[in-house]
């Protein structure tokens, strides 16, 4: 096994040497003319390479340094600003042996214990949140409201398993033999993996681990290519707070080394658990790699959220709402509104009510949205272009226009769209918004429901009877009734239904996920 450790003992905090790494600049790789220049460059980008730190894995408490690297480049400057370790099989499973080695003081610990420790780490994760909030933007492109929403989150949550832990209990049955008793009890998994993306990049992987951990299990966070260093400060702040070693690790991978690093963590034996959020279709590789070795898995996908404004509706809530729900984080969130569902009567009003909402997000004369890299705008791109070629209508916005930085799109606006065009089933995950026109309820639940996703949902009206009648006949995991699609909390239980995955995180439902029931039986 190849790999160099630092140090034996627990890591000290190092947000602010990690967030010196979102601040130097990579190297460059331009060519030269002659063979001296080329020699000079040569030296250059080998002293920058250098120069330039690596993120380390976080393995039983210390820093681990994996033999292969990959470069993690800003979506903000498109730049390398720092390079993490690929991890290999063997480093994934130094890993794995250290929760399970973890797990075997962990579980017993008493609830207090961990209460203490989860409290913490929240309060240590909003003390140093403006240091959070810098390394999350540079990393990830995040605009500053983003990045604070995503500690402050990060902290509820934290501190919301802390306050549930002691409400985990069994029961006492009276069985039919009066000289038998049964227990029911429940205990922890073992070790668990957790797969978080980079978009938000703080509350994702933080539910991925407070859960399980909470609940006496210990975790492996396999962290996004794209936020290795975010995500690395998170498991830094539980380290600080003093959780002990092995029970939160952290690896992450080059996106070559996908596949075989996530088959080679959900076949080991000692992981009993696996939680992913991410796209349906890599959702539907870990359900089958989960199903192949017969471990149970939540899965939190993809979405297509729609929003139903109804023509008793208050529009100019519902522009503003709608707006904010598609365009929060230039619309790269699972959640983010992406069709928005008008009652005739109103459709045109509202659709004024809605262009003079996205023009105060994104005026004219400023920056467009920055996405996470160039793939994203070009896929947002070409989903615009196939609709507008089989006959949608931009009303609002030009997704061919030249931005400042190849990472940066402005919010596009579509009508009449269809369900031949791409966008009409396909999760744009941008800043993409699709209009559409009915007459009848009936209309508007069948084309909320008629998409293969089914996470969230919202609906715009003045009369409760009937935002409760399209909540019951929505197919998706939330409704929020006058509010936008974007909600996410610790007291509500959060998951999908359809393509949209199983499982729930959050609130007692996202602790109960995390314990399995075992029976005992006795004579009296």
């Amino acid at each position: 096994m190849a790999l160099r450790q630092a140090s034996l003992m627990r890591p000290r905090f190092v947000l602010r040497h990690i967030n010196g790494f979102a601040l130097r600049q990579g190297p460059s790789f331009h060519s030269v003319a002659t063979r001296s220049q080329q020699s000079q460059a040569a030296n250059k980008t080998r002293s920058e390479a250098e120069a330039t730190p690596t993120v380390p894995f976080i393995i039983n408490g210390s820093d681990y340094y994996a033999e292969r690297i990959f470069d993690v480049v800003s979506p903000v400057t498109g730049e390398v600003t720092h390079r993490c370790g690929s991890a290999s099989v063997a480093d994934a499973d130094a890993a794995v042996d250290a929760a399970a080695e973890a797990f075997k003081t962990w579980r017993r610990t008493t609830p207090s214990h961990r209460r203490d420790i989860f409290l913490k780490a929240a309060d240590l994760f909003q003390k140093r949140g403006d240091e959070l909030a810098q390394i999350m933007m540079s990393e990830t492109g995040a605009a500053a409201p983003w990045a604070l929403f995503n500690i402050n989150t990060s902290a509820d949550l934290i501190r919301d398993a802390a306050g549930r832990i002691s409400s985990i209990e069994g029961s006492f049955p009276t069985l039919m033999d009066p000289d038998t008793s049964g227990i029911v009890l429940r205990e922890p998994y073992g070790v668990v993996l957790s797969v978080a993306p980079w978009n938000a990049t703080y509350i994702l992987p933080a539910r991925s681990m407070v859960g399980p951990v909470a609940a006496g299990n210990t975790a492996i966070l396999k962290a996004s290519e794209l936020s290795p260093q975010t995500m690395r400060a998170l498991i830094s702040i539980f380290h600080e707070a003093g959780l002990p070693n092995g029970v939160m690790n952290m690896i992450a991978h080059d996106r070559d080394s996908a596949a075989e690093i996530t088959e080679a963590l959900i076949a080991n034996p000692l992981v009993r658990k696996v939680n992913f959020t991410g796209s349906t279709n890599v959702g539907k590789a870990i359900g089958r790699l989960a199903g192949e070795h017969l471990k149970p898995v939540l899965l939190e996908l993809g979405g297509k959220a729609p929003a139903i404004v109804w023509d008793d509706a208050d529009l100019d809530l519902a522009a503003k709402k709608c707006a904010f729900g598609a365009l929060f984080h230039g619309g790269q969130t699972c959640m983010a509104t992406e069709r928005i569902i008008v009652h005739k009567n109103v459709k045109a009003q509202f659709q004024e009510k809605l262009k003079a909402a996205v023009n105060e997000l994104y005026p004219s004369n400023g920056p467009g949205a920055i996405l996470i890299n160039e793939v994203a705008v070009k896929r947002n791109q070409a989903l615009v272009q196939d609709a507008a070629s089989k006959g949608a209508t931009v009303f609002l916005g030009d997704a061919s226009a030249n931005e400042a930085r190849k990472t940066e799109m402005r919010p596009v606006l579509l009508d009449n769209v269809t369900p031949d065009m791409d966008i009409y089933k396909t999760e744009s995950f941008g800043p993409t918004i699709a209009l559409y026109e009915v007459e009848t309820e009936e209309q508007a639940l069948q084309l909320a429901n008629d998409t293969e996703y089914g996470l969230t949902s919202a609906v715009f009206t003045e009369d409760l009877k009937r935002g409760l009648r399209f909540a019951r006949g929505i197919e998706s995991g939330a409704v929020h009734i006058n509010d936008m699609t974007v909600h996410d909390e610790a007291a509500l239980p959060h998951g999908g239904t359809k393509s949209s995955g199983f499982g729930r995180f959050n609130a007692t439902a996202g602790l109960e996920e995390w314990v399995r029931t075992k029976t005992i039986t006795f004579k009296n």
